[in-house]
């Protein structure tokens, strides 16, 4: 069975392109972006900000409850997923308890140094947006990386990586 490899961090820390370069190494396989599940919402979506209202936390779980059926219904047919999600510290990800419980899921927290991903942000656009939610992220994974360790994360450092070298690492980690 093919794996489904579960990429998650702070905004600007690279989850998407790398997500993209893994899936390229298998010869079958997908990359689902939440973002852009996300981003289909034509009336209506909501962003994560300072507060986040009930609109948000459903949005949020229906596009994350669609995505685990996606993953799971390319897996069946033979698919490797790469799914790219931000690190939520309100649900801290729970919407995908059926997917992390499927057998081969790899989860991955891209985990570079704050000031890494800041300065990353500061290349893209320099969003205030986006620095608000690396500062947010980064404050609540401190607390949590034990935790995440203890469930069988993967916590990839890619500060000084480039994105083959972070899909390399990935791969190895994998088996």
């Amino acid at each position: 069975m093919p794996s489904i490899f579960f990429l998650a961090g702070a905004p600007a820390v690279g989850k998407s392109t790398t997500a993209h370069a893994l899936a390229a190494h298998f010869q079958k396989s997908i990359h689902i972006p939440v973002d852009d599940i996300r981003s289909m919402v034509v009336s209506g979506v909501e962003h994560p900000g300072v507060a986040w209202g009930r609109g948000l936390i459903e949005q949020l779980a229906v596009a994350r409850e669609c995505v685990t059926q996606m993953a799971l219904s390319y897996r069946s047919a033979g698919f490797t997923v790469a799914i790219d999600d931000f690190w939520d510290p309100n649900s801290m990800l729970r919407e995908y308890q059926r997917l992390f419980q499927s057998p081969d899921v790899h989860r991955i927290l891209l985990y570079p140094s704050r000031q890494a991903a800041e300065v990353r942000n500061q290349k893209r656009d320099g969003s205030a947006y986006i620095a608000d939610g690396i500062r947010t992220v980064y404050e609540n994974l401190q607390a949590e990386i034990p935790t995440l360790k203890r469930e069988g994360w993967r916590i990839v450092d890619t500060t000084d990586m480039d994105i083959e070298a972070t899909v390399s690492d990935i791969l190895a980690r994998a088996g």
